[in-house]
C-alpha cells in the first residue's frame, strides 16, 4: 500500500541514501550495546519499524556474520488513545521469536509522545519476558507525554507539536525519505 503524494515545504530531511547511512549506524551501535549478537532480536513496531527492523538486521548480518532474530509486534489493542483514535485500520500480525531471556531492540519509526512504545512493551510482555528491552528509532521529534526515551536515536528532528514527521520507505510507499509536513500533526 503507498501513501497519497506527501505534500512537504523543501527537500526531505533525509533522503534514500541518509536513511541507508542511519540504519548502518543504527546497527553497530546496537551490536556494540549488546556487546555482540548473542540473545538479539529484533522486534518492529508495526508498521513502518518492521521493515526498518529487518533493514537493521540485513546490515548487522552483513559486518558479523550473523543475522539476529526478527520479530513484528502490533500494538493497537494496548494503545491508550484506543477510545479516543478508535479502530483505523486492520490490526496488523504479531510475529514473534522466543524473547524470554532476551535481549530485545524495539525498532520504530518516529518517537513522539511515546504512548507506541508504552503499548509496545505491555504488548511485548504478554508474549514473554526479556531479559532487557531497549529502543532503537529512525527519528525522535521530541514532545513526550511519557517518560519515555529511545537508548538509540538515528536523527533528532526539533519539530512543532503540530507537525507531521513522515517516514517514507521503498517497501510501503515506492521511496525512502523523511519529511517534515508542517501544521499537521500525526495522531
Amino acid at each position: 500500500m503507498r501513501d497519497a503524494a506527501v505534500p512537504f515545504a523543501g527537500p526531505p530531511l533525509m533522503d534514500a541514501e541518509a536513511l541507508g547511512r542511519t540504519l548502518r549506524r543504527l546497527a553497530h551501535e546496537i551490536v556494540e550495546a549488546n556487546q555482540g549478537t548473542g540473545g538479539l532480536v529484533l522486534v518492529g513496531i508495526q508498521r513502518r519499524g518492521v521493515p526498518l527492523a529487518r533493514r537493521i538486521a540485513d546490515a548487522i548480518e552483513s559486518f558479523e556474520g550473523e543475522r539476529p532474530a526478527v520479530g513484528a509486534l502490533d500494538v493497537t489493542m494496548h494503545r491508550d488513545d484506543f477510545a479516543q483514535r478508535g479502530l483505523r485500520s486492520t490490526p496488523r500480525p504479531t510475529d514473534l521469536p522466543a524473547i524470554d531471556g532476551q535481549v530485545v531492540v524495539l525498532v520504530d519509526d518516529v518517537l513522539y509522545t511515546g504512548r507506541t512504545v508504552r503499548a509496545a512493551m505491555d504488548t511485548l510482555n504478554d508474549f514473554g519476558r526479556p531479559r532487557v528491552v531497549r529502543l532503537a528509532v529512525l527519528v525522535d521529534r521530541g514532545h513526550r507525554e511519557l517518560p519515555i526515551r529511545a537508548d538509540i536515536v538515528g536523527k533528532n528532528i526539533p519539530t512543532a507539536r503540530e507537525d507531521d514527521v513522515r517516514v517514507l520507505l521503498e517497501e510501503q510507499d515506492g521511496r525512502d525519505a523523511v519529511v517534515v509536513v508542517p501544521g499537521r500533526a500525526a495522531s
